[in-house]
């Protein structure tokens, strides 16, 4: 045992069904998600308080549609507004290509990328982690050991007042950020995916008189002579992101003298208050092994990314919320333990994809000759034939590709699900709002009906033709595009597979069934209900 901590048999708890160690906001997502199932969490948190700092700025519509199924989205938008097209210039100041956002109508019923303030967003996490009554948290203790046989995991948890308590589980989520001490006491490793650049991150409270003079969108410097990024945040917060030269030290470049001597192109220390100024290595990291016996990586515990299209955060909120429908199917609906292998299987593979591709933008970005920079600018606009090529962030975004997906071969597969707005004679609501939580089978009305399905253990949605009647014609154009005339849809609404008539459709929702009940080969990890 480490210090001096004496074991405490009164701070003893468990078997709980899973312990969440970490929470910033993929623990905090966690948390909500099994929370609204009815599963017995702990959390286990170092830190009493959330940091007052914006670390990550960026959410995607997947993820505003997450806050949406948990009940939060009318709080947390307040906190959120449009990011707006990034413009990338190049070597000589041209502008070499744009990233931006697909236009309407919305596929997911939300702006599809959006900059948020952290800080609030996290602390609306908590207070409705607070709400649930099956959730405990402890906030200061820390965890210090990790053990686990076939049937639980114990882990000793130093508690504030120096005593160790065990806490025991089915399973641990580990949401405990880049440093993990869970994977460095489980001994998993990183793989290093050969991204390693030195940046100072600069956020910024800019005064009224003074946004005037600041791009009015977001902008990326690609200029060999020092990289740079400009962020427009909400409010008047503006972020930049400035690229370290070599011999450059970061402590000397967090100085508040030196930060105003970076911003000077833009403005002067009259012009705003500096709200943080830290150095970071961006990497490109990502777990080799998810799981671990009953514990699993996820967050900044399972992988790290470059930061230039914002989809840090975004990611350990896919993995948890992957993670907890699979936990919920296991723990609560009889579903086999094999199912838990599909996460890091899902989870890797998007990660890896998107890491790869955000590496790419991020070399781009980083050149630092000058011939290679000329080099890189003529490409790209070559590429987009004389002027600068337009892509989505959202096509950056991949696809699930393995995992717990329909075996058949259709380009709809792994996708994630549009949410249309409804009509009705009530009113407009979003899909999510008339369908509820769980696994679905969604129709195309204008060719197949409900009454044509004979599975029942999935709920049936037929919209168009005498079914619901959408707004802005985004599911018909999603079956069209498609060529299918159902989805079965899964519980974080990526798309199991599509059927192109009734009987594809009920082999379909066979498939889903006998996935999640496959045993596994090793039934020493199936969950147990103690």
């Amino acid at each position: 045992m480490e210090g001096q901590a004496q074991r405490s048999n009164e701070h003893t708890l468990g078997p709980v069904d899973v312990i969440i160690v970490g929470f910033g906001p993929a623990g905090a997502v966690a948390a909500c998600w099994l929370g609204h199932f009815g599963i017995k969490t702990l959390v286990v948190e170092k830190s009493p308080k959330i940091w007052d700092i914006p670390r990550a700025i960026a959410l995607d519509h997947e993820i505003m549609r997450v806050f949406q199924n948990l009940g939060l989205v009318n709080e947390i938008l307040p906190y959120t507004a449009p990011f707006p097209a990034s413009e990338h210039f190049g070597a000589q100041g041209q502008l070499i290509r744009r990233i931006d956002m697909v236009p309407p109508p919305y596929p997911q019923g939300y702006t599809p990328s959006l900059v948020f303030t952290q800080p609030a967003v996290e602390a609306i996490l908590r207070s409705h982690v607070a709400d649930y009554i099956d959730v405990t948290v402890w906030l200061g203790p820390e965890v210090i050991g990790v053990r686990q046989d076939q049937d639980e995991v114990s882990l000793d948890v130093r508690m504030e007042n120096g005593t160790v308590a065990t806490a025991r589980a089915h399973y641990v989520i580990a949401c405990d950020g880049a440093s993990s001490p869970v994977r460095q006491r489980l001994g998993l490793k990183l793989e290093d995916l050969g991204f390693d650049e030195p940046w100072m991150v600069v956020d910024l409270l800019v005064h009224e008189h003074a946004l005037g003079k600041l791009p009015k969108t977001a902008v990326q410097y690609c200029d060999p002579s020092r990289p740079s990024t400009f962020i427009i945040g909400p409010g008047n917060h503006r972020r930049w992101e400035i690229m370290l030269l070599p011999g450059e030290e970061p402590r000397e470049a967090e100085r508040e003298d030196n930060v105003w001597r970076s911003l000077s192109p833009w403005l002067r220390p009259s012009d705003g208050s500096l709200w943080r100024a830290s150095c970071y290595r961006f990497h490109a990291l990502v777990a080799e092994q998810w799981r671990h016996g009953r514990v699993f990586l996820a967050g900044d515990a399972a992988h790290q990314q470059p930061p230039f299209i914002g989809q840090g955060m975004c990611q350990g909120i896919r993995d948890v919320t992957n993670l907890c429908w699979k936990l919920k199917s296991v723990l609560q609906d009889g579903a086999a333990d094999a199912l838990l292998d599909t996460y890091g299987e899902e989870r890797k593979g998007h990660v890896l994809t998107l890491t790869s591709r955000i590496q790419a933008i991020g070399h781009h970005i980083c050149i630092r000759d000058p011939d290679a920079a000329r080099q890189r600018d003529e490409e790209l606009l070559k590429r987009g034939g004389g002027v600068p090529p337009l892509v989505t962030r959202q096509e950056i975004v991949p696809p699930l590709q393995a995992g717990m997906l329909a075996s058949g071969d259709d380009k709809a597969k792994g996708t994630l699900f549009p949410q249309p707005r409804i009509l009705s004679e009530s009113g407009e609501q979003l899909l999510d709002e008339l369908t509820g939580y769980g696994w679905g089978t969604i129709l195309d009305g204008r060719r197949v009906s409900s009454a044509d399905i004979k599975e029942s253990w999935i709920k049936h949605v037929t919209i168009g033709g005498n079914g619901l009647r959408e707004r802005d014609g985004v599911m018909a154009g999603w079956f069209d595009r498609n060529e299918c005339v159902a989805a079965v849809v899964r519980p974080d609404h990526y798309v199991f597979g599509v059927g192109s008539d009734p009987e594809s459709i009920v082999t379909l929702t066979r498939e889903a069934g006998h996935l999640l009940s496959e045993p596994r080969a090793e039934p020493a990890l199936a969950a147990e209900r103690k």
